[in-house]
Formats: C-alpha cells, structure tokens, sequence
C-alpha cells in the first residue's frame, strides 16, 4: 500500500503544534487530519465535510 506524503499546514512554526493533512491510502476521498509528523492520532473524514469544515474557517470566526 502506498503510503501518501504529509502536507504540513503553512500557519505552523518550527516546535509549535501543527495540523498536518493527507489523503487517504486507499481513496483520495478520505482526507487524514493529524497533529504531527509521523502522525500520533489521525482523524478520517470524507473529503466533502474537510471542505464543509475549511469553507466554515475561512468564512466566519469558526462558531
């Protein structure tokens, strides 16, 4: 299984806790979200709520 390289996000500072993001192994319609790099605890969500949750952030103050 090939295994798909971590985007860290461009807001992180060096030693600062970042969100790092992947598609998943077996379908780009999984979207990986983790705090680190090798990934400690991953979170799975479908590429379509990812987008739902990026367009809520850039769109309001996230409440």
């Amino acid at each position: 299984m090939p295994t798909r390289p971590w985007r860290k996000s461009s807001y992180c500072q060096e030693r600062e806790a970042c969100v790092h993001i992947s598609t998943g192994p077996d379908s780009p319609a999984l979207v990986r979200i983790a705090d680190a790099d090798p990934p400690r605890n991953i979170l799975t969500v479908g590429a379509k709520a990812f987008g739902g949750l990026l367009h809520m952030l850039k769109s309001s103050d996230g409440r």
